[in-house]
């Protein structure tokens, strides 16, 4: 199996739609990669949820989800599912955010997702992040829209575990959900793993990916 290993870390972009969509889809990643990077520069934008409940929810996880880390968030006020209504103010912010940071990977949602505010999200990604290593996470969810990923992030227990129990603490809005819930969160990660020929992993779809020798 090929590994993917990125010239220099030591800023990272995370971008999502909604509160809660960077731990969901990629909690495990972010955990590994600060704590295996000390003082990495961490730049999260979210579109929406801005002076609700929900911003402050996303505002602790996402401090939990990167100890160590130079971390800055920025939450805007997009209404939820109305991103392809918002498309030239989406754009804009997403311009405006890329004018403060210089990743040398970015984590965002994937064009496959059927909810429309991913999937705009990440059809915007790469207008944006020219020339930028852009990995889409994959959210689990009641519309049957996983695909094979075929990047793969290798997780250990350790951060499968603190993943679920950092989404369930940090984020009690959703509890309810059908699919908020630790077999869901631990079973994809299970199927990834077996995937990649490891116990856990989470899956990756690139934007854009340059190779050479």
């Amino acid at each position: 199996m090929q590994r993917l290993v990125p010239e220099r870390l030591d800023e990272i972009v995370l971008l999502g739609a909604h509160c809660d969509d960077i731990p969901i889809g990629a909690g495990g990643t972010v955990l590994t990669i600060c704590r295996a990077r000390p003082g990495v520069r961490v730049r999260a934008l979210v579109l929406s949820g801005a002076g609700t409940d929900r911003e402050a929810e996303e505002r602790k996880a996402l401090d939990a989800f990167c100890p160590g880390a130079d971390l800055e968030v920025t939450v805007l006020d997009l209404p939820d599912g109305r991103l392809p209504h918002h498309w030239q103010w989406a754009k804009e912010a997403l311009e405006s955010f890329r004018r403060t940071c210089e990743p040398d990977l970015v984590l965002c949602g994937h064009r496959a997702d059927d909810h429309q505010d991913h999937r705009e999200l990440a059809r915007l990604v790469p207008t944006v992040f020219r020339d930028h290593l852009a990995l889409g996470y994959e959210i689990l969810k009641a519309e049957p829209d996983l695909a094979q990923p075929p990047l793969l992030w290798p997780l250990s227990q350790e951060a499968v575990d603190d993943k679920i129990r950092l989404l369930h603490e940090h984020y009690p809005s959703q509890t309810g959900r059908t699919w908020f819930d630790d077999e869901a969160f631990r079973g994809l990660a299970r199927i990834r793993g077996v995937q990649a020929g490891v116990r856990y992993a989470e899956g990756f779809h690139p934007t854009r990916l340059l190779v050479g020798v």
